[in-house]
């Protein structure tokens, strides 16, 4: 199967499905598209396959807040969701942001359903992403995401993901195809985890605009403190970002490796 991507002014994307030999089971083109009004219903279609899709469904951005946060554009700081549809339909999705402070793009949750993985859906979605981003900012450095890390889950987490038709080292195996790499510093969020403390079964990856075996400490530093800043506050941010900093043990780089 051969997927091409096209992205035109409008930040509408077609991704043209086609096989070598017909078939009865051919797949229908997807349409990946950039939604911009806050009263869109693929909004809440994004909400329920986020929800249907991802173990700790708690830990997402709920749908009634995508709205809101779509509405500020430009600046230091854009939300975007481009969705893929199948004749009308969510099938896949992705929430992300420009951070202007760090040059760099941070993906909150990307997600395809289970009728329409091994399509390229992933791929394209992920392309565009890109071009949404590069539209954001001609020198844009990558984007980060964070990421469960397998082998930190426990056992009742892994018969939640197995629940939702999801394997860990499956999903970071699907992210490493997309050219992420995982940044060699022990990341964790701020909270959400137990008792409103931290999360850290998680590993933070990024995939650079442009290949690289490294990434700058700084780089990572400035994206974490943009992305936390406006669910944290900027004293809490500035201190979490520090901490990242203190973690890279006087080093001005971190290692990418595979996920």
């Amino acid at each position: 199967m051969r997927v091409v991507v096209v992205a035109t002014r409008r930040s509408r994307y077609r991704v043209a499905m086609t096989t070598s030999t017909r078939s009865s089971q051919e797949t229908p083109d997807v349409t990946v598209r950039r939604v911009t009004s806050a009263s869109d219903a693929a909004i809440e279609a994004f909400g329920e396959l986020q929800n249907r899709v991802y173990f700790e469904p708690d830990a997402l951005i709920p749908a009634r807040y995508i709205g809101f946060m779509l509405q500020g554009r430009g600046g230091e700081r854009e939300n975007f969701l481009i969705v893929a549809e199948r004749a009308g339909r969510v099938v896949g999705g992705t929430l992300f942001h420009f951070l202007g402070a760090a040059d760099t793009g941070f993906s909150s949750f990307m997600a395809v359903a289970p009728e329409a993985r091994g399509a390229g859906v992933a791929r394209a979605l992920h392309d565009a992403r890109f071009a949404a981003l590069r539209e954001a900012s001609a020198t844009i450095r990558g984007v980060f995401i964070d990421v469960v890390a397998p082998e930190r889950l426990g056992d009742e987490e892994r018969a939640a993901e197995a629940r939702v038709g999801m394997d860990p080292r499956a999903r970071r195996a699907i992210f490493a195809r997309l050219g992420f790499r995982r940044v060699d510093v022990r990341y964790e969020q701020p909270v959400g985890g137990e008792d409103g403390g931290p999360v850290t079964n998680m590993d933070l990856l990024f995939c650079p605009a442009e290949p690289a075996e490294e990434v700058d400490v700084e780089l990572v530093v400035a994206t974490m403190r943009a992305y936390w800043s406006p669910w944290l506050g900027a004293p809490a941010a500035e201190r979490h970002a520090d901490e990242l900093r203190r973690r890279a043990e006087g080093r001005s780089r971190f290692m990418l490796s595979t996920p």
